[in-house]
């Protein structure tokens, strides 16, 4: 979106997704387990651009690929929401509940600046 444009809301990009698959008469494919897969396949391909990449050299690995990023990253938000929509998950909502539980598991001043999972500090 443009720079003098408001960022869409999720339901708005559901929408978009949705119509998109619609007009395309995709819907009888897109169950909540094919939607899975594909999410996985979609976010492997974003992984696929960075592979090889040395945590301190440039990354992706190949400038060449820094375009194929958006595109692998929209494809991911694509499936995602796609998912959500047909599985009745409230995004937003899983978003929220998600990161509240996080906050009481990883307790900032216990983690803060720490790579450990919730049962090594």
């Amino acid at each position: 979106m443009s720079g003098d444009r408001r960022h869409a809301t999720l339901p708005e990009l559901t929408d978009l997704v949705r119509e998109f698959a619609t007009e395309r008469d995709w819907e009888r494919y897109h169950s909540p387990r094919n939607l899975a897969m594909a999410l996985s396949v979609e976010a492997n391909e974003l992984l696929e651009l960075y592979l090889w990449s040395a945590d301190d050299g440039p990354q992706p690995l190949n400038p060449a690929r820094d375009p194929k990023v958006a595109d692998e990253a929209a494809d991911v938000l694509m499936c995602l929401l796609n998912f959500c929509d047909r599985a009745g998950v409230d995004l937003e909502a899983a978003l929220r509940s998600k990161l509240e539980r996080a906050r009481l598991k990883y307790p900032a001043d216990q983690v803060r600046g720490k790579a450990l999972k919730y049962d090594e500090y």
